[in-house]
């Protein structure tokens, strides 16, 4: 199942070795961010999240693969991400629920991936260093040509992959009379809709390059902004066409979405050193006090009222904004980062972490019913 020979490389030259598995070793060549995620399971869930794009996954659990891969478990038709970096892979298949093995469904995709890895190592140096450019490779290939692939290899910086991940058409999900939500599909995982399904509403997924106009012909009650890959800054062609939307209904966006929202109404993003990805993120929501584990994926995030990183206090301190003022409503634990926002002025509210839970704990699936009673009651 394994073939041995297989190296990780960063941009700045530190490797580590492993064993080549999934797609063919021979053309298991791949570059482009080296990540991780903490989570204990959830690995098909990620690696066909769209956030994942043009991104190579460290899993820092050390075994995976125990419980196989299944449809249930796809976010999208794909995997996103382009490589799957492991410590100790398995390719069980005989877990209830499970529908192929896990290095099988890998190879069936054509995607590479790399075990016995010290992926420990690997990510305490990302943590230190920050995430950078890499790639895995077989190890026949020099140190110098992978280098030279991986020098080839966009920043994450900059880079507009909504475009890669948006659908090509606008499609229909849901049915009945319940609220009709009209969606700005930078990359929405398949356990988004199916939340917002199951609570009665209808929503239209749309390319990120529908304008105004097109998100309202059908005269939505709400907008929604999903999560995706790439850097909120490069996407200012979204960002205006929120920002016509702002205040004519309500918007809500998580992830992506979040950083989208809070750009349209004249905030900032940054790139954090290596990210927020995993489902073991303890966010505090400072209108009920509550402390919820939730599951995150992102590599930006929206700078503080005082234009820092972080948010000191546990109170909702205040924006002003090009539509009014905004209070902090969510604050990350870890490292006192923004975690959501609601504008005071007009009907619009965001969060940075996935409420949807697909994979992570179900603390904050709330957000759903608190989104849509906003969107009734409007």
């Amino acid at each position: 199942m394994t073939a041995p020979g297989a190296y990780v490389l960063l941009e700045d030259g530190t490797r580590f070795d492993g064993d080549a598995c999934g797609a063919d070793p021979h053309d298991a060549v791949v570059t482009g961010e080296v990540v991780f995620t903490t989570g204990m399971s959830g690995y098909q869930e990620s690696m066909t999240d769209p956030s994942f794009a043009r991104q190579l996954i460290t899993f820092t659990y050390p075994h995976v693969g125990n419980y196989g891969v299944s449809q249930e478990a796809m976010e999208s038709q794909r995997p996103w991400a382009r490589a799957a970096i492991m410590r100790a892979a398995v390719n069980r298949e005989d877990a209830p629920g499970a529908e192929r093995g896990w290095l099988d469904w890998l190879s069936d995709c054509g995607v590479p991936a790399i075990t016995g890895v010290d992926t420990r190592a690997l990510v305490r140096h990302i943590r230190t260093a920050g995430a950078m450019r890499g790639g895995v490779f077989p190890a026949a290939m020099s140190e110098a040509d992978a280098l030279a692939r991986i020098a080839a290899e966009p920043a994450m910086a900059g880079l507009d992959l909504a475009r890669e991940v948006t659908p090509a058409a606008m499609t229909e999900h849901g049915a009945g009379d319940g609220p009709r939500i009209a969606v700005i599909d930078t990359g929405i995982k398949g356990s988004i809709v199916r939340n917002l399904v199951e609570r009665g509403a209808r929503v239209a997924l749309h390319p990120c390059t529908a304008s105004a106009a097109e998100l309202t012909a059908n005269d939505p009650d709400a907008i929604f902004l999903a999560n995706g890959p790439g850097d909120p800054a490069a996407l200012g062609y979204i960002v205006a066409t929120v920002r016509e939307l702002v205040g004519t209904r309500p918007v809500w966006g998580i992830c992506l979405g979040h950083q989208l929202l809070c750009q349209a109404v004249g905030l900032e993003t940054y790139k954090l050193p290596f990210g927020h990805r995993g489902a073991n993120h303890p966010v505090k929501d400072l209108r009920t006090g509550r402390i919820e584990i939730t599951s995150q994926n992102h590599g930006f995030a929206v700078s503080a009222p005082d234009g820092g990183g972080r948010v000191e206090a546990d109170e909702p301190v205040r924006w002003d904004t090009d539509f009014g003022a905004a209070a902090l409503t969510h604050v990350n634990l870890y490292d006192r980062t923004v975690e959501g926002l609601e504008l005071l002025e007009v009907e619009s509210a965001t969060v940075q972490y996935h409420p949807e839970a697909g994979p992570g704990p179900n603390d904050a699936l709330y957000q759903f019913d608190r989104f849509l009673e906003a969107v009734r009651a409007a």
